[in-house]
């Protein structure tokens, strides 16, 4: 009988338990930071070979996109991101499983995205043991400085994530979410179109 045997690679992109120290990632990981070394090392003014650098880089980009350096990423290929992208500096990225992100999205500095999981017993742990899970940001969404994203969380459009949030669980749309664990804070509505921060109102 013919045993159909999965690669790590494989294992990792199904959602299955995978060795990390596996010859096939390690190659991965280390092409792309090759990439993410050239990226972050171009001088501010080739904004437009490190565009070039990220769509060799990731699995999916749009028109329009923006990428403060430094960034950081396991492996590049796993990323989506849509059009209307900017990320502010220091934006890190772990995905071993698929990270997509929608259209009109605005990342703040410091902002941690997790798709890697790893065994709590140090037995399994030390033999490299991981597991990841696919995390997914809708359309519009504003997520604040310092900010972790955690494995399989669903982000929807239109929402705020609050600076300093450890993001666990989904988030509904149009709502404000902040805290650790983040939680919804409010529903985001029409009432808000009028508003740039509390109570100043746009042209005032």
């Amino acid at each position: 009988m013919e045993i159909n045997l999965l690669t790590e690679k494989e294992k990792m992109l199904a959602g299955k338990a995978y060795q990390a120290g596996d010859a096939e990632l390690s190659k991965e990981r280390l092409k792309a930071r090759e990439i993410v070394f050239e990226f972050n090392n171009l001088a501010p003014k080739f904004i437009k070979q490190r565009k070039e650098l990220l769509k060799r880089l990731f699995g999916k980009t749009e028109k329009m996109f923006y990428i403060e350096p430094p960034f950081r990423c396991d492996y590049g290929y796993n990323i989506e991101i849509g059009d209307n992208f900017y990320a502010n500096f220091n934006l890190v990225i772990l995905d071993c499983a698929k990270v997509s992100i929608g259209n009109s999205v605005f990342i703040a500095p410091n902002v941690a995205i997790y798709t890697a999981g790893h065994p709590i017993h140090a037995h399994l742990r030390d033999q490299e043991w991981e597991w990841a899970q696919e995390i997914t940001i809708g359309n519009s969404v504003w997520i604040g400085g310092n900010v972790v994203i955690n494995p399989g969380v669903k982000i929807g459009s239109n929402v705020v994530i609050g600076s300093g949030s450890i993001v666990t669980r989904d988030i509904p749309d149009n709502v404000f979410a902040a805290g650790n664990p983040c939680r919804v804070i409010r529903q985001l509505t029409d009432a808000d179109k009028d508003f740039y921060y509390k109570d100043f109102k746009l042209g005032e």
